[in-house]
């Protein structure tokens, strides 16, 4: 079934005077949405009882939460210290989402820094199937590890390069933020046959049920001629993309995944917009 929720809490959650994570499990589902994805953007700073306490409020509310791993992960760092910091980041983000009870941990792959953009992906890719013999060491490997499509080109993130990345084991699922890669490619998501062209690049790679529950970020992104600047609302008349024609090709290929709004402040409000706009498809 497909799913839709916010990134973190909304401007329209503080306001209603809320402020533990706990209560995003009511407020979305009041709101009638699906899914939840809770951010350890600065680190993984979060206690064991914490993350059970969580883990029940999101399944009483039958919500599901999924996390993003840290955001200082970088798998092209040349140093092997830094590739093991980044292993453990996405391991510890694992083992918390797993007492949370959910299964999809998103990660940022890696940034090209000083190296060809070949030599970049390489090293990423290399790393991957290291952290890949790690998870199943520690046996988190019943748990979906999401690379996501970035906004900025110095960072390593195609959907080509996502794509390769999950070709190295079914623990890997794409995770395709539209927002970013209309901003890597300029504005190049305006109609319903751009989505289709992605979307079925990913199916005829990857095979279509394991894209069947891909999982997804959506917002309209501005972006300047190196890529991502900063993440907007669906007020955004300029920037793009616009989910209506994504709405339609999912419709049209049978996917269903897990899509998470990342608007600035309206993200909850946002993914209501969206599930609307799907749902009034016929």
């Amino acid at each position: 079934m497909i799913k839709f929720g916010p990134s973190g809490n909304s401007e329209s959650f503080y306001a209603q005077g809320l402020s533990h994570t706990e209560q995003s499990a009511k407020f979305v589902k009041d709101l009638g949405l699906d899914c939840f994805e809770y951010s350890f953007g600065r680190g993984v700073r979060m206690t064991d009882a914490k993350a059970l306490s969580i883990g029940k409020a999101f399944r009483e509310q039958g919500v599901e939460i999924s996390v993003h791993a840290p955001y200082y992960i970088n798998f092209a760092n040349p140093a092997e210290e830094n590739a093991e910091k980044s292993y453990n980041y996405v391991l510890e983000s694992a083992r918390v989402l797993k007492l949370m009870g959910g299964k999809r941990c998103v990660f940022h792959s890696a940034t090209q820094g000083k190296m060809q953009r070949e030599e970049a992906v390489s090293l990423t890719e290399e790393r991957l199937k290291i952290l890949r013999d790690k998870i199943y060491e520690a046996g988190l490997q019943d748990v979906y590890y999401c690379p996501e499509t970035m906004g900025k080109i110095a960072q390593i993130g195609t959907l080509e390069e996502i794509v390769r990345f999950c070709k190295i084991d079914e623990i890997y699922l794409p995770a395709v933020d539209f927002g970013h890669l209309n901003a890597r490619e300029q504005g190049s998501l305006r109609t319903q046959e751009d989505y289709e062209k992605r979307l079925s690049y990913m199916i005829d790679q990857l095979g279509y049920e394991r894209v069947k529950h891909f999982h997804v970020h959506f917002s309209k992104i501005q972006y300047s001629d190196k890529g991502e600047v900063r993440h907007l609302t669906f007020e955004d008349e300029v920037y793009g993309p616009d989910f209506e024609p994504l709405a339609a090709a999912l419709k049209k290929l049978k996917l269903e995944p897990y899509i998470v709004s990342e608007s600035a402040g309206t993200q909850a409000e946002d993914a209501l917009a969206m599930k609307r706009m799907y749902e009034a498809l016929s």
